[in-house]
């Protein structure tokens, strides 16, 4: 007679509940899409990385945005640059909206500066949501290390760390070498950031590049408060405030010519869309134009922003229409501009 008597009670709430959301989604057909399901967030990253901590943030309170207020859980899954993630998103994953990438800059890139014939997937035909933040990348270095500045390095090695084709922390590094001729020797194979930075701390590696710096000074302040690891030089055509404080330099400021700034400035000009969350081209465009607008109320709900602040993490949003056409923009460079970028960007073990 108690289990009757909950099943009752709760089957009486159930058609209590359906009614209201079948109103609630009435004349909403995104809504009663969304309504029930879960969205997945696949990361291109490792856990414990800036990728993960912005995408477990986002996942928080992103439901609350979206039309049905669906479940949103994250997955990782490393590898190649987050090329498998993107890959995974273009071809395999569902394609109704219930999939969201985050994944990294040089994926976004790829096709432009890498070699796209081994690609199986474009991910300038991603349809964007939005972008996290911009970010300020860095060049980083034990305070232990031979080198202890960026002019140090074109006299004396340094071994930094990096991980696979297309991500920034073995592209720019390589553009840094290939370009104006620092002396880094780059151990290549790291699975992400978290790796390389378990690496730089333990002294196997003496640096690291193309890391966040947001991310980095968020997840490892005892580094810098100690001396352990220092900024070496900022990785952006502009100068990220704190960095510009501390005194670090720019490298375009060790840039011979104006082609060698040109190339500089093309490659960082990625760093627009630091973080993208990006979804499938056969999306349909009412759910996408959702989406868009539930990550731009997620990025300034009150709650997220004070969690944000209360780890240390940065939050300066892109919509995704913008994003959409900086990539278009950046996809119309002169061909001439690029085959010099790409060549710049080459990984020479």
């Amino acid at each position: 007679m108690f289990r009757t008597a909950v099943a009752l009670i709760a089957l009486a709430a159930g058609l209590g509940l359906a009614p209201a959301a079948r109103a609630q989604d009435a004349g909403d057909p995104v809504a009663a899409f969304y309504r029930g399901k879960t969205i997945t967030i696949i990361v291109g990253s490792s856990p414990g990385g800036g990728y993960d901590l912005y995408s477990r943030l986002i996942a928080r309170f992103m439901g609350r945005h979206v039309p049905g207020n669906p479940a949103i859980t994250v997955q990782n899954m490393p590898g190649a640059a987050s090329n498998v993630a993107a890959a995974n998103v273009y071809n395999l994953a569902a394609k109704d909206g219930t999939v969201i990438g985050a994944i990294f800059m040089g994926a976004v890139v790829d096709p432009l500066f890498g070699d796209i014939k081994r690609r199986t997937h474009d991910t300038a035909r991603f349809q964007y949501i939005g972008n996290a933040n911009v970010d300020a990348y860095v060049c980083l270095v034990r305070g232990d290390a031979p080198v202890k500045s960026l002019a140090d390095a074109f006299d004396r090695e340094l071994i930094v760390g990096g991980s696979a084709d297309g991500a920034s922390t073995r592209d720019f590094p390589s553009m840094l070498r290939n370009l104006l001729g620092v002396k880094f020797k780059i151990v290549a194979g790291y699975p992400g950031t978290r790796e390389i930075n378990l690496a730089l701390e333990k002294g196997e590696i003496q640096g690291a590049c193309g890391e966040t710096w947001s991310s980095v000074a968020a997840t490892y302040p005892a580094w810098f408060s100690s001396g352990l690891v220092k900024p070496l030089v900022q990785e952006a055509n502009v100068g990220y405030p704190e960095l510009d404080r501390l005194g670090v330099p720019l490298t375009r400021q060790f840039a011979k010519t104006d082609e060698q700034r040109q190339i500089l400035e093309l490659v960082y000009s990625q760093a627009a869309f630091g973080r993208p969350y990006v979804v499938a081209p056969d999306v349909p465009a009412d759910r996408v134009a959702a989406l868009r607008k539930a990550f731009m109320e997620t990025m300034t709900d009150p709650d997220l922003v004070a969690e944000a602040k209360k780890i240390n993490v940065d939050i300066a949003p892109t919509r995704g229409e913008e994003l959409q056409a900086l990539i278009a923009k950046l996809y119309a460079t002169p061909r001439d501009i690029v085959d010099r970028a790409r060549a710049a960007l080459e990984f020479k073990p």
